[in-house]
């Protein structure tokens, strides 16, 4: 059985083609999502320590951005599982922005090399390939005497 935000988030994600920018906007609202989430239900799990919203709402921030100050933590052990929800979720959407803009950048340079006119190398690539492919239309045809193969070995 599905939840109606689990049905929501699929038919987004497959009504067009997956992108790196659909995601990383994905990521980003499940990240804030759970920072929102986490900040206010650590002020129910750990109430001696979150005595309001805002203060677990600051913690989840920093939290979840892997600053950290440590100027509250929790101290009950349903404050702490899920503080390493949070900071889990804190990775997770950093490495999904880093592989982003990694992709990015190379993407942007695969196409800067692609439009290189005159690159040597894929010339040189170039000729061997047409070469080959009058050799192997030689040797289909059956004429011996124009692509004379090595002979073999005694």
């Amino acid at each position: 059985m599905t939840s109606r935000l689990e049905r929501a988030l699929e038919r987004w994600m497959l009504a067009k083609p997956f992108t790196a920018r659909r995601a990383a906007v994905a990521i980003a609202i499940v990240t804030a999502t759970i920072t929102v989430a986490g900040g206010m239900l650590m002020t129910v799990l750990d109430r001696k320590e979150f005595d309001n919203v805002g203060i677990g709402l600051w913690w989840a921030i920093q939290t979840v951005t892997t600053v950290g100050y440590g100027d509250v933590t929790p101290k009950d052990p349903w404050g702490r599982a899920l503080a390493g929800i949070v900071m889990l979720t804190g990775i997770g959407f950093l490495t999904v922005v880093t592989a982003a803009i990694t992709a990015a950048l190379v993407e942007g340079a695969r196409r800067r090399r692609g439009a290189m006119a005159g690159d040597p190398i894929e010339a040189k690539l170039d000729e061997m390939s047409a070469r080959l492919e009058r050799v192997e239309a030689l040797l289909r045809s059956g004429d011996g005497r124009r692509a004379r193969a090595d002979p073999p070995p005694r």
